[in-house]
């Protein structure tokens, strides 16, 4: 008999009953209540005779309360595919324990894609749509990379192919799955520069094969002109050693105090999906183009604060790691950065003034831990020849906290 106070979550996929294990459909038959989408729900058949609740939206607030309405029936919840991979299944786990739900999994939509296509997993990128914009995929686009794409309806292929063109990449091959695994399942193939394919199913895969195009590094200190604004820019060679210095590392939480144009949030997101970065920025205009330069660069997900710090760090979730870029020398900045630190968090400073680097002098002087000075020259035609062209040094302050 299952337990009521145990959720459990039953992967369905396009093919609906018919592909259910016995365990699966045991499991539903038996169930008091069976939330899920209303095209899940319609996916039993009559001799499921549990209370059907189609999902409300929006769906995760309103979780906690209809499970807990629920207590001491039997629930199961309806999944796509695999509920554990960009699922509800993660969701539920996240919000009432990985002790309180049991997950019986059906292939996922990308098992499903690869199998289908004949591609090896294990070199190909996962990007979902589902709930972010298509510029996420800006991030993933280089030379001959495979993808496959988690749409968000049907009108997600057109918008692949036209920002794979955008980016140089039209005649990269694509390919829709739609309906994986179920009676309706149709693929349809093209270009990305001459995609004329109309909207066809909601319920699709696309698959993307790049072929050759503009490359983009992965490492920090990516060109200056891969970013918009009027300046206001931590240059490349610098922002390489900054970001070195900062040190991301998965799931972390990154300020950008003073974020300029935004480039050392956006290529530390870049670092690794799992990486997350709120900027802080006092310029109006500013705000706008760290928001547009994150979503050519494929980290739509940047927060933005428009606010002078220190007072705009107020209510911001606490940050692992923390880069000043602009603004040290205003009082209470410094200070509240450090005192917003986790222990064991990490603080680097970036000053080109007499009157900034005066105050990381002091804060190492207090606080300890490293102090670089940068000098950058790049060759520059005199004439006809070539000479130094030197830009303004910069110092640079790290400390972790104890």
């Amino acid at each position: 008999m299952e337990n009521p106070e145990v959720v459990t979550v039953v992967g369905v996929g396009a093919g609906g009953w018919s592909d259910l294990s016995g365990t699966s459909r045991r499991t539903l038959t038996g169930a008091d209540v069976i939330f899920g989408s209303p095209r899940q729900l319609g996916l039993l058949p009559d001799a499921v005779a549990a209370r059907r609740v189609p999902w409300p939206s929006p769906l995760v607030p309103a979780l906690p309360g209809l499970l807990e309405a629920e207590r001491g029936r039997t629930v199961c919840v309806l999944a796509s595919g695999d509920p554990m991979f960009h699922g509800i299944g993660a969701t539920l786990a996240r919000l009432i324990g990985p002790d309180r739900i049991r997950v019986l999994p059906h292939p996922s939509s990308v098992s499903l894609a690869a199998a289908r296509m004949g591609w090896d997993l294990t070199g190909v990128d996962v990007v979902s749509l589902v709930t972010a914009p298509v510029s996420a995929l800006n991030r993933w686009i280089n030379p001959n990379r495979r993808l496959l794409v988690l749409s968000t309806g049907a009108d997600t292929p057109a918008e692949v192919a036209g920002l794979l063109t955008a980016r140089g990449y039209g005649s990269a091959s694509l390919t829709v799955l739609e309906q994986l695994g179920g009676p309706a399942e149709r693929v349809v193939a093209g270009t990305a520069g001459s995609w004329v394919v109309p909207p066809g199913d909601p319920l699709n895969v696309v698959a993307a094969e790049l072929g050759g195009g503009p490359a983009a590094a992965c490492v920090p200190g990516l060109r200056d002109d891969a970013y918009e604004g009027d300046g206001q820019l931590t240059k490349r060679e610098v922002r390489a050693v900054t970001l070195a210095a900062l040190a991301p590392a998965p799931g972390q939480l990154l300020w950008d105090v003073g974020a300029g144009s935004g480039s050392v949030g956006i290529e530390w997101m870049r670092s690794h999906p799992a990486c997350r970065a709120i900027g802080v920025e006092s310029s109006a205009e500013r705000v706008a183009t760290i928001t547009a330069n994150a979503a050519a660069l494929g980290v739509p997900g940047l927060r933005v604060v428009h606010g002078r710090a220190p007072e705009a760090l107020d209510g911001l979730p606490t940050p692992d790691t923390i880069f000043i870029g602009g603004g040290v020398t205003r009082d209470g900045v410094l200070d509240r950065c450090l005192a917003a630190l986790r222990p064991g968090g990490r603080l680097v400073a970036n000053a080109v003034t007499v009157e900034s680097e005066a105050v990381l002098a002091a804060a190492y002087a207090k606080h300890g831990g490293e102090l670089t000075r940068l000098t950058v020259q790049r060759g520059s035609p005199v004439g006809g020849f070539t000479g130094w062209r030197s830009f303004m040094p910069v110092t640079i302050w790290s400390v972790v906290l104890p």
